[in-house]
């Protein structure tokens, strides 16, 4: 039976057309008013809005879960299914009317449409698909049509990584949307997420989030399609099946048209289409939710709310009830009818339901929601025990036990998963904290199941956040899109921030970014950077070129740094003691940049050289004959040691006095080694290794590391480059092999004995000994050594021909 009131209006049209705004303008027209919401999330959103407008005194918020009623309010803020409609108010109204279709809650819808009214005047909001049939159930309504106030245009289908930035993705599983999420936070830098699931808070947090510019794209079910207010440039369809409580189904046309009215807001346009493995819309479908026209509602779901409690079957029998007319449809049975059916299967409680008290008590427990979304038997069997305890002997839930549940909840380690079911079973004791008489001290349970939830959604924000969210590629691309200078540091240590984010460090003059992960991340870091740094670069290469030689060294590796940061390399050089300087390949270094650079570090290397090989260079620059000058000219070819192979002639030449000059300058003339002593030997012979690999670009063997003698593993031209010889499988340093082979000549043609005195100097073991031996000329007679001919070098080792070792071979 309707309820007598004043007029009544059905204010209907698309998304995005102003309804819910002109209804509550309407309401606080009135001296009192009522509306209702589908959403929670709707609820505190509107009533936060009203508070501050008209003061927290004068409104009240009333949700299955939260209630904040003043002493003496005006208007209130509801879920449609907690509305208040025992009190009387001046306006009334509900949104989202349509959903008096919905399999699962729209009896309720139904029931607000045919029964709810204000006593001046009732307004219901939402799509024209439900027109013919409240013209039908409701005499004497009035309608009023509102255009969408921007354009929607289908866009067709575009790739997830392709999507235009204020996108929202939107996919019906949380496997789904999570899967979509990592992959926009891998390619765009991060999204937020919405599901179903989420507590209004953790919701808001994340909308919050993306309002907020932090990301750029949204992932979500279709819990944005219900007056979620964002700045939503197009949307994309993932999916387009949805589970619906009891098995997949296609979406409807106006489903789809509700979800994609999303994009725009106001009057910016909008657009929608299909992303990921999702074909393009049909056309027709596309048309329609463009021009926003579906097939009309053919029927409304309908529960009977005229409830006999005489019994729990009269109950059931009234619930059975068929709907009293065209145009409505009984509902398929709700959560509260199932759990109802479930309880009555119970002999022993339903023994204790003897009276319609009880039975009205056990309908209540029975509207317990169930959060979780756990099986029906569980849920069952909580409500039992609810009721138990309710018609126990303090006719409470004890608060022990309350305690008990509510405490296992406070905890915000775990998973994503994790924390969303802790949350849902919380909002389970927030809801019986909030129901009138069921604990002692409602008002602390319900504040303290309300702070354990806030700090659940925090941690679920805050997990969804890390887990989907590259806030460093979000910030580094919103300061990119900005004008003006990024806002940077480089720490003494080398690490460099931008704009507040750490993005990786500077190697001298190379930038070295952070590992990330993404075409996006990776091109933000780099490109931050590199826009970033350009001061930082230009100063650095100022302060080098004004240090001194003291803050420049040479790594082990050839590598040159400045201040021990590595920012060039030696390469060949018209000579081995005079290599070039090749700066390290830096996108942050200009050429001019580069050439300045390579200037002064060169400076520094012709210094270094020429003091590390003073004597050498001594002896060059010394007034000598020809062959001593053409012997000294041989010597520095090989770094301060040389063969006298090819050299004989020239060492035949000198004159006593030649030989006391080069005496003088350090340098020895052995049987078949000229060499400088001074420079065989500590720093000297890393040194010379390193101009043999710049020299040659080999790898840099290893160094024989304070050993004369060591196993052949370089070419042969390595170990005469740093002052060795190579006889048979080793290589022995020049010096001790000159006096070696002394001690042999003066032996004369006298059988040789190996003995440790004879090869402990050279370190050499008993078959090394003896392979030097016979690459000396040496031939085995039982255990003694004959001098004899001098076989020739095996191919193995031969130097390179262009190498000045070349001459290195066993004398014939």
């Amino acid at each position: 039976m309707t309820i007598p009131s004043g007029r009544v209006l059905a204010v209907l049209g698309p998304t995005n057309t102003g309804k819910t705004h002109f209804a509550l303008d309407r309401m606080l027209g009135h001296a009192s008013g009522m509306i209702g919401f589908p959403l929670r999330l709707l609820a505190r959103e509107n009533y936060d809005r009203i508070a501050k407008a008209k003061g927290a005194a004068s409104v009240a918020l009333i949700t299955g879960e939260e209630k904040i009623i003043p002493p003496r309010p005006r208007w209130f803020v509801c879920t449609v299914e907690s509305m208040p409609l025992d009190r009387p108010v001046a306006f009334l109204a509900i949104d989202e009317i349509q959903l008096c279709a919905d399999a699962d809650r729209g009896h309720i819808f139904t029931d607000r449409l045919l029964h709810a009214r204000g006593s001046e005047e009732t307004l219901f909001l939402g799509a024209e698909t439900i027109k013919p049939l409240i013209r039908k159930l409701v005499p004497g309504i009035e309608f009023q049509t509102r255009p969408r106030l921007s354009c929607l245009t289908h866009a067709g289908h575009t790739k997830l990584n392709r999507l235009p930035p204020r996108s929202a993705v939107v996919a019906f599983s949380a496997a789904e949307v999570y899967a979509t999420a990592e992959y926009v936070r891998r390619q765009k830098g991060g999204a937020a997420v919405v599901l179903g699931a989420l507590s209004p808070r953790t919701r808001n947090a994340q909308v919050g989030m993306y309002q907020a510019g932090e990301v750029d794209f949204i992932i979500a079910t279709d819990a944005i399609g219900m007056g979620l207010n964002m700045d939503v440039d197009h949307v994309a369809f993932a999916q387009l099946r949805k589970f619906d409580g009891r098995s997949p189904r296609d979406l409807e046309p106006a489903e789809i048209a509700q979800i994609a009215g999303r994009a725009g807001r106001h009057m910016n346009d909008g657009t929608f289409g299909t992303t990921a493995d999702i074909a393009a819309l049909p056309d027709e479908l596309a048309q329609a939710v463009e021009a926003h026209r579906f097939p009309a509602l053919r029927a409304l779901s309908w529960r009977n709310s005229d409830l006999r409690f005489a019994s729990v079957a009269a109950l059931l029998a009234s619930l059975d009830k068929a709907p009293p007319g065209p145009g409505l449809i009984r509902a398929r049975e709700a959560d509260d009818h199932l759990a109802l059916a479930q309880l009555a299967h119970d002999s022993e409680l339903m023994a204790k339901v003897n009276h319609p008290e009880r039975v009205k008590l056990l309908w209540d427990v029975c509207q317990v929601p169930d959060f979780r979304k756990v099986m029906t038997e569980n849920h069952s069997r909580l409500l039992a025990q609810l009721f138990r305890h309710l018609i126990g002997p303090g006719r409470k839930i004890p608060t022990d036990w309350l305690a008990g549940q509510v405490a296992r909840l406070d905890r915000t380690d775990g998973e994503l998963d994790t924390i969303v079911a802790r949350i849902a079973a919380i909002r389970t004791w927030t809801y019986v904290a909030h129901r009138p008489g069921w604990v002692h001290d409602p008002v602390h349970w319900q504040e303290q199941t309300r702070a354990i939830e806030d700090r659940l959604s925090d941690a679920l924000h805050h997990c969804l956040t890390q887990r989907f969210v590259d806030r460093r590629t979000a910030v580094l691309v919103r300061a990119m899109q900005a004008e003006g200078d990024l806002l940077s540091a480089v720490a003494r240590s080398g690490e460099v921030l931008v704009e507040g984010q750490h993005v990786g460090h500077l190697a001298g003059f190379r930038f070295v970014p952070d590992q990330t992960e993404g075409t996006l991340a990776a091109k933000a870091v780099l490109a931050s950077a590199a826009r970033a740094l350009k001061s930082e670069i230009r100063n650095r290469l100022e302060e080098l070129c004004r240090d001194g030689d003291e803050a420049f060294q040479m790594a082990e590796d050839a590598t040159l740094l400045w201040r021990g940061q590595p920012v060039a390399r030696m390469i060949a050089g018209p000579e081995m003691l005079r290599p070039q300087v090749e700066p390290l390949v830096s996108d942050l270094l200009e050429p001019a940049m580069r050439e300045r650079l390579k200037k002064r570090l060169s400076a520094w290397l012709t210094a270094s050289l020429a003091l590390a090989f003073r004597p050498l260079l001594a002896a060059q620059a010394a007034p000598l004959s020809g062959h001593a000058r053409g012997l000294v000219h041989h010597l520095a070819e090989g770094l301060g040691s040389a063969p006298l192979v090819s050299a004989r002639d020239m060492v035949r030449a000198l004159t006593e006095s030649d030989r006391q000059a080069l005496a003088r300058l350090g340098i020895r003339l052995g049987h078949d080694w000229a060499f400088m002593p001074a420079l065989l030997k500590g720093p000297l012979q890393g040194l010379r290794a390193r101009l043999w690999a710049a020299s040659t670009g080999l790898p840099l063997p290893a160094l024989p590391g304070g050993r004369v003698s060591v196993p052949i593993a370089a070419p042969p031209d390595f170990y005469g480059a740093i002052g060795y010889a190579v006889l048979g499988p080793v290589a022995i340093r020049v010096d001790l092999l000159e006096r070696f082979t002394a001690q042999l000549r003066a032996k004369g043609s006298e059988p040789i004995r190996l003995t440790g005195e004879l090869t402990a100097p050279l370190g050499l073991k008993a078959d090394e000994a003896a392979a030097v031996l016979q690459a000396l000329g040496y031939r085995q007679e039982a255990d003694l050594w004959v001098a004899g001919a001098r076989p020739k070098p095996r191919s193995r080792q031969r130097a390179r021909p262009d190498s000045p070792f070349a001459v290195l071979k066993n004398r014939a």
